[in-house]
C-alpha cells in the first residue's frame, strides 16, 4: 500500500484527499518509482476542476504528471532503467491513466528521463515541464534563432522563466510582460531584456518601440482570450503567435482579418507535442540537460510543501503570488 492523492468529484482544492491505495507492480513498458518530490502544474488545477483539454473519465481520480525520485521496479520489456536509478517523469501521459501525487507511482517508462548529476529531487521535479514547454514551442516547433525577439506573457510562471532562459541561451531577445510592477526586478534578474507592465503600459506600443517598429518574431502566449488582438499587432511579418495556455478562460478570436490580413501565423502548442514524440523528447532532454550542466538553466522554485499539505499547496498554486515553481516533497 501507499498514500496517494485522490479526488472523488470536481471542485476546488478541498476535494483532494490523501488516501491509502494499492500500488501494485509495473506492467509491460511501465516502471514503479519512489516519489521524492512532485512538481505542481496548472494542468492539474484544470483537470481537478473539469476544465482541462481532456475530461476526468472516472472517480476516484488521480493527479500529477511531473515528479522526481528513484526507480523501484521495472516491467516487462523495459530497457535502459533499473532499480535505484535517479529519474524524473515528464508529462507524457494522461492523468486518467497515471498520477504521481503519491509516495509511489507507476508510470510509462517512455515518460522517464534520467536526473542529471547534481540535481536534487526538488530540482528534478521543477525543471522538465517548464523547459520542455519553452524549448518545444519556441525552438522545436517555432524555430527560434539568434537575433529573434520573443514576447512572453505570464512571464513569472515557471514556463515564462524557462522561456527567458531558453531565449537567452539561443541568442534571442526576450521581452517579459507582467501585470504589475511587483515582479519587474525579478524578471530582469532572470534575463528579460525588457519588462512591460501590462496593467499600466501599452504592450503593443512598447514592443514596437523596443524593436524599431519591426515587431517580435515570436509571441509566446499563456493567456489567450481577447488579448490576442493586441499581441497579434506586435508579431513581425511572417512571425508566429504561439498559444500554449488559456489562463483568461475566455473565447480566443483569430485577429488576422481585422488587422488587414498580415502574414500572421497563429497556432496552439502543448508540451505533449514534445513529450509524446520520442525523437523530440530525446533532443529536448539533451538540450535541457546541457543547459543545466552549463548553469544556463536552473530550477526556479518559489515554495515547497509537504505531501500532507497538498490542499494548501494547490491554493498557493492558484494564487498570483508566486515566481516560479511550486513543489511538494514526500517523506519516506
Amino acid at each position: 500500500m501507499t498514500r496517494a492523492v485522490l479526488f472523488h468529484g470536481l471542485g476546488g482544492p478541498e476535494v483532494m484527499r490523501l488516501e491509502e491505495v494499492e500500488v501494485g507492480e509495473p506492467g509491460p513498458g511501465e516502471v514503479r518509482i519512489r516519489v521524492d518530490a512532485i512538481g505542481l502544474n496548472r494542468a492539474e488545477v484544470l483537470f481537478r476542476t473539469g476544465h482541462y483539454i481532456e475530461p476526468v473519465k472516472r472517480f476516484p481520480a488521480r493527479l500529477g504528471t511531473e515528479a522526481a525520485g528513484a526507480v523501484e521496479a521495472v516491467g516487462e520489456g523495459v530497457t535502459g532503467f533499473r532499480p535505484g536509478d535517479a529519474v524524473s517523469t515528464v508529462p507524457a501521459f494522461s492523468q486518467n491513466d497515471h498520477g504521481v501525487y503519491a509516495e509511489r507511482a507507476i508510470v510509462p517508462a517512455a515518460a522517464l528521463v534520467r536526473r542529471p548529476e547534481g540535481l536534487d529531487a526538488v530540482g528534478g521535479a521543477a525543471v522538465w515541464m517548464p523547459y520542455l514547454t519553452a524549448y518545444g514551442g519556441l525552438v522545436e516547433v517555432g524555430g527560434m534563432r539568434p537575433g529573434d525577439t520573443v514576447v512572453l506573457n505570464a512571464a513569472s510562471s515557471s514556463v515564462g522563466l524557462a522561456a527567458l532562459h531558453v531565449a537567452e541561451r539561443i541568442g534571442a531577445t526576450p521581452i517579459a510582460v507582467t501585470r504589475t510592477a511587483a515582479k519587474k526586478e525579478a524578471l530582469l534578474k532572470e534575463g528579460a531584456a525588457d519588462v512591460i507592465v501590462s496593467g499600466s503600459e501599452d504592450v503593443a506600443e512598447r514592443v514596437l518601440a523596443a524593436t524599431g517598429g519591426r515587431g517580435a518574431e515570436y509571441v509566446f502566449d499563456a493567456v489567450a482570450g481577447p488579448g490576442v488582438r493586441d499581441l497579434a499587432r506586435v508579431v513581425a511579418e511572417g512571425g508566429t503567435l504561439l498559444l500554449y495556455g488559456a489562463l483568461s478562460g475566455r473565447e480566443t478570436p483569430y485577429p488576422g482579418f481585422e488587422l488587414g490580413m498580415p502574414a500572421l501565423n497563429m497556432r496552439t502548442y502543448t508540451m505533449l507535442e514534445t513529450a509524446r514524440r520520442p525523437e523530440r523528447l530525446r533532443r529536448a532532454a539533451a538540450f535541457v540537460t546541457s543547459g543545466l550542466r552549463s548553469g544556463a538553466f536552473r530550477p526556479v522554485v518559489d515554495r515547497t510543501f509537504d505531501l500532507g499539505d497538498i490542499v494548501e499547496a494547490h491554493r498557493y498554486l492558484e494564487s498570483d503570488a508566486r515566481i516560479g515553481k511550486v513543489v511538494v516533497t514526500v517523506a519516506h
